[in-house]
């Protein structure tokens, strides 16, 4: 698999002279020229973007889906994904692109927060839509990111990370309004949602399918997990993973106060393969073991 591993690399193959610095830029889309190349067939980067378009055409395939670059203003992606671009269909279009290479966190508190952008895994037809307000703020942001970029110092880093910071964090309250004004489409996918894992554990062949995971869930709803996740918790205050689990203890209540089976069996007709890993999960979460569980219920 072929890799960009430097934002200079990124620049030769958009047709653009050297960065002012060597491991961030913003790049003005309309100076940029896809050069053809046997890379956009298959590549992985070493850096983030965050693409601001207007006007532009073309896909992409990212990670395990289809990147539609032409949906929406505002896109994300990661390092280390492997991408596919459609270079034949490809207009660049008008707006920005920031790159910054994933080294550059380093020692930096950023490095760890940047995992809780889920946005950056999201599904393609997930790409932010923002007001004309909202867009100028990030460009503001990306202005001040490029002027810094021209003069490097000791005081660099910090000052760049901290508005690359501040633009997450925006991106962050516009993908949360954008979920908010969708009401009629959140109900759906709430329902839609509650409706396969309702379904999943009343399916007799749960023992056969196993543990019902975030990511079989989110590949039924056509979504990325960290999208469904991100989802769940601004509607509901849980993400997908204590959705399993609130709905998996409920299930093994069920079982215990109203049938004869034994905690093995319960734990294996759940989709454990091995019984203690259940019974460790429910005292966690009841505070009481399987069996002091179905002793309290009988003797109430």
């Amino acid at each position: 698999m072929n890799t960009i591993a430097s934002v200079s690399a990124f620049h030769r193959l958009l047709s653009l002279p050297e960065p002012k610095h060597p491991m961030v830029s913003v790049i003005n889309l309309s100076e940029s020229i896809f050069l053809e190349d046997e890379i956009w067939k298959g590549f992985v980067n070493k850096f983030y973007c965050v693409a601001l378009k207007r006007d532009a055409k073309g896909k992409i395939r990212y990670g395990q889906g289809h990147y539609d670059y032409d949906k929406g203003v505002l896109s994300f992606t990661a390092p280390n994904q492997v991408q596919y671009l459609d270079f034949h269909n490809m207009e660049c279009g008008a707006g920005y692109l920031l790159v910054f290479h994933e080294d550059f966190l380093l020692k930096h508190p950023l490095a760890q927060r940047i995992f809780d952008f889920g946005f950056f895994s999201y599904a393609v037809n997930e790409a932010l839509h923002l007001s004309e307000q909202e867009e100028n703020y990030l460009i503001e942001i990306l202005d001040r990111i490029d002027k810094e970029c021209h003069h490097i110092d000791r005081h660099t880093q910090d000052i760049i990370l901290s508005q690359i910071d501040l633009l997450l964090n925006y991106s962050s309250r516009f993908y949360e309004r954008q979920f908010i004004t969708r009401k009629n489409n959140s109900h759906a996918l709430l329902t839609k949602f509650e409706r396969f894992v309702n379904e999943y554990y009343n399916n007799e062949n749960t023992t056969e399918k196993g543990l019902l995971s975030v990511s079989l869930i989110a590949e039924a709803m056509n979504l990325s997990p960290n999208y469904l996740s991100d989802f769940l918790k601004i509607h509901t205050g849980r993400n997908t993973k204590e959705h399993i689990y609130e709905r998996l203890i409920n299930k093994a209540k069920e079982k215990l106060s109203a049938t004869e089976l034994s905690v093995s069996e319960i734990a294996y007709e759940l989709g454990f393969e091995h019984p203690q890993s259940f019974s460790t999960l429910f005292k966690k979460r009841t505070q009481m073991a399987p069996l002091e569980f179905r002793e309290k219920i009988r003797n109430n």
